[in-house]
């Protein structure tokens, strides 16, 4: 867990983090959001003592990080940046085992989880272990940077719009991916975002962040339902509330008994992803699989039910 207390960190006088309060739940994913200017990254950057506050205090699973040489506590703590951060004369396998061998792991410890972060994220260890990372492209470049943030096997992962410069379709590649390595490890994950969409997509809970204050903090479904004021609405964009809704759970959780016809739809799928099928086929309702399997259906009036906001 990280808990963090009246944390303050000014530049000329001026507090670009305010009296943050904020506790990150063990094996969880908070997402940070805000717009540029808003102290998020400054925030982010406190957690591993890349800047050191002004005032307050940041505990990690009990300990105070000052009690920790810094140098030490980045070890611990995974660190992906927006642009990967790779280095330039380092092949793919030198820049993943980086911090294990800091670590002294020895080489065949070292080898063995290069190839197992490798073939995580689908690159065949045989192929991209030698590479260099302008052979790489800026997909498989930032997997490369988030292996080895993961190499060393941290509790605690730092991102820093670590898929920012992606373009939209890998940029959803590379969030599916990282929620399946989440899920895997239970890693504890604090994301600096400005897009709320990637937000509500990763995010067990959102801290909204405006002026170096957080102005709410709470798991995506109430920040879509109950924005705390016009910012926060905003950010989230009236006309999209319904849709990020549904966005939230899977059709594997609202199946119902009965037939439908034509294509069926994972149980996998996202409930907007069904809504959309629907409206596009012109269906009330579809069959939905699990593996291969017919066990239900999805109906066009559950999801707008679903859709509805607080009366």
């Amino acid at each position: 867990m990280i808990a963090i207390g009246n944390i303050v960190k000014s530049y000329d006088g001026v507090a670009v983090v305010d009296r943050v309060d904020l506790t990150v739940a063990a094996h969880s994913v908070c997402a940070i959001v805000g717009t540029s200017g808003s102290g998020k990254t400054t925030l982010l950057r406190m957690i591993n003592r890349l800047v050191e506050p002004d005032q307050g205090s940041i505990h990690i699973d009990g300990e105070d990080i000052r009690a920790v040489p810094a140098h030490v506590l980045r070890r611990r703590i995974g660190y992906a940046i927006q642009g990967h951060g790779l280095f330039p004369h380092w092949n793919v396998a030198q820049n993943i085992g980086a911090v294990p061998h800091l670590l002294n792991w020895n080489a065949r410890e070292i080898a063995a989880r290069v190839d197992e972060l490798l073939t995580l994220f689908q690159l065949d260890p045989s192929q991209f272990r030698t590479r260099m990372p302008h052979e790489l492209s800026g997909g498989q470049q930032q997997r490369i940077g988030v292996a080895r943030a993961l190499a060393a096997k941290p509790n605690i992962l730092l991102m820093d719009e670590p898929f920012g410069a992606l373009d939209p379709v890998i940029r959803a590649k590379a969030q599916e991916d990282l929620h399946k390595i989440q899920q895997r490890f239970g890693t504890t994950i604090v994301l600096v975002t400005h897009d709320m969409e990637e937000a509500i997509r990763l995010g067990d809970r959102i801290a909204v962040m405006d002026k170096g204050k957080i102005v709410q903090c709470a798991a995506p479904a109430d920040i879509i339902a109950h924005p705390a004021n016009s910012f926060v609405q905003e950010l989230i964009g009236a006309g999209d509330r319904a849709f990020r809704l549904l966005s939230l759970f899977a059709v594997g959780d609202h199946v119902e008994p009965g037939e439908a016809n034509g294509a069926p739809i994972d149980v996998t799928a996202s409930l907007r992803d069904a809504y959309s099928e629907l409206l596009w086929s012109a269906r009330n309702a579809a069959p939905v699989q699990r593996d291969g399997r017919i066990i239900g259906r999805i109906t066009r009036e559950a999801l707008t039910r679903l859709a509805v906001g607080p009366q």
